[in-house]
């Protein structure tokens, strides 16, 4: 199969860069590809909504400037940060008029949510599920391109360079280019190769690498771990945000569920096992302190308190206030016996974003000719140690926007390659244990939990690189003579990026963002980024 442009992920910056893409290219292919369902993506996922300054009489692209770079705690690219603060409202306006809905007020204002880190009421959102609203109105906005060919249950492999023509490539090889990708596609369980001139990487984040996380599934840092395999540049992935609270249910390990910030940003208070509001004993900004703030204070109440959990309070809410912004959480607390007007919601961190990924520049290049990458697998210098909330869907469309600016001006100079050699399978077979590659990934979600959380040290992390280092010997030997399957390879994946974690984490000699090593407890003067 040949194709224009690929793009690989079907969220918010993969939907938007195919949709513009083909919408200004209308003799050129438009693939995009899924590994599940077309609407399976964090995006779905993102309740809070997304940051712009929309009210120019109380707020200013100098203040979402100003926070960002607060909340980054010096590692921001600030020319990144004003170019998405300042490109992002026009970004917003197209998601608009591309049928997203977010909510307004009686006068037909848009009602705008202030969550932690931010000075002003900036967050536009629908109801609680403002990320499924805007897949939503993109999908739809897709199905009317006749030039784009969206493709569900494919898993990609591999990103094709000269590795797989027979050069030796390293990451100090100038000029490493992408041809493609390997596809297995699970239709008809067979692995194909997808030529294609430009191929954009949008596959979203590696929560699922702990053992509780926000993200769903699929969020297994494929793009991340490829890219980092064909030696291009990765970056800043010690920086893990830990959402501050996902609902606590005791027994339910993956995928947690998420307690927007904008609950604390309506007035919810945090409290203790002993219904203290300690939020004030950390930080001036209470509640609405940014999310590694808040996620560090949580850890010490559970740890101080020996309790698993802490609790949200609602119960001050008007119930019809609650069930008008929150109807999604309000059913949710309810189906577990919470009534949010009269009990407290316990509420843990989670695993939540990785602010660091493929190195991009600008434009959404990657270190790898004809490869973009935009959306949360990439690091593209706008959060630095730590997100600031309702950022990353901004991010995403804006990068999306300038990596199709950029692909759409060199489409015509890049020709296919031709001969591109079929994917080896001498020698594998079926896998005679699954438990051999289920073992292993509860062995990884329990390392990285307990040693590569919120709160690190040296002896932890030294502790985890000894476990991934076996973890990692015995999946490659099973890779080998094993035949390939999305479970196997999403393993193998997810040691890739536990190990950039880890590896990462232990180059930074400081604490900052969402870094925290009691070993080094204070900033340094170490504002570089950490490069893989």
């Amino acid at each position: 199969m040949q194709t224009d442009f690929l793009v690989i992920g079907s969220g918010i910056a993969g939907l938007t860069y195919a949709l513009k893409t083909a919408q200004e290219c209308p003799a050129k292919t438009v693939t995009v590809l899924t590994k599940t369902q077309s609407d399976e993506t964090n995006t779905k996922y993102a309740q809070g909504g997304i940051a712009g300054v929309m009210d120019f009489n109380n707020d200013s692209f100098l203040k979402h400037v100003e926070d960002t770079l607060i909340a980054g705690d010096g590692l921001c690219n600030k020319n990144i940060v004003e170019i998405v603060v300042k490109e992002g409202v026009d970004r917003i306006q197209e998601i608009i008029d591309w049928g997203a809905q977010f909510d307004k007020d009686p006068e037909g204002d848009y009602k705008l949510g202030k969550e932690g880190g931010h000075s002003e009421s900036r967050i536009l959102h629908h109801k609680d599920v403002t990320g499924m609203e805007m897949e939503r109105a993109l999908l739809a906005a897709i199905a009317k391109q006749k030039n784009i060919h969206l493709i569900s249950h494919c898993f990609v492999l591999d990103i094709i360079t000269q590795h797989h023509l027979g050069y030796l490539i390293t990451k100090s090889t100038p000029d490493i280019e992408c041809y493609g990708v390997y596809v297995l596609n699970l239709s008809n369980n067979k692995i194909e190769k997808i030529a294609a001139k430009i191929t954009l990487l949008a596959t979203g984040g590696n929560g699922q690498v702990y053992r509780s996380t926000t993200n769903p599934a699929i969020a297994t840092g494929d793009g991340v771990a490829m890219v980092y395999r064909a030696k291009g540049r990765i970056e800043n992935m010690e920086f893990i945000q830990f959402h501050p609270t996902a609902l606590y249910e005791p027994g339910v390990r993956g995928q947690s569920f998420l307690i927007t910030e904008a609950v604390r940003g309506d007035g919810g208070i945090l409290r203790n096992a002993a219904g203290e509001a300690f939020m004030e004993r950390y930080d001036t900004r209470k509640d609405l302190a940014p999310r590694d703030i808040v996620a560090r204070a949580i850890d010490n109440e559970m740890k101080v308190a020996g309790t698993e959990n802490v609790f949200l309070d609602c119960r001050h809410f008007s119930k019809e206030k609650f069930t008008e912004h929150f109807p999604n959480i309000y059913d949710k607390c309810l189906s577990i016996g919470i009534d949010i007007t009269k009990h407290l919601i316990p509420v843990a961190p989670a695993a939540h974003y990785s602010c660091g990924g493929i190195k991009t520049d600008e434009w959404g290049r990657t270190s790898i000719k004809n490869l973009y990458a935009a959306g949360e697998c990439a690091s593209t210098g706008l959060h630095g140690a730590n997100r600031l909330a309702s950022n990353s869907l901004l991010e995403a469309m804006v990068f999306a926007h300038r990596a199709h600016r950029d692909a759409i001006q060199q489409i015509n100079e890049v020709a296919y390659k031709n001969d591109l050699p079929d994917w080896r399978a001498d020698g594998t077979s079926s896998p005679k244990e699954m438990i051999l590659i289920t073992q292993s990934l509860k062995e990884l979600k329990l390392l990285m939990s307990d040693y590569v959380g919120i709160v690190r040290n040296n002896e932890r992390l030294l502790r985890a690189m000894k476990r991934l280092d076996l973890l990692y010997d015995e999946t490659e030997e099973l890779y080998k003579k094993t035949i390939v399957s999305p479970q196997l390879c999403e393993l193998r994946n997810m040691i890739t990026v536990a190990y950039l974690i880890v590896k990462s984490a232990g180059f930074r000699h400081e604490s900052r963002g969402l870094h925290f090593n009691t070993d080094f407890p204070g900033k340094s003067t170490m504002t570089q980024q950490i490069v893989l």
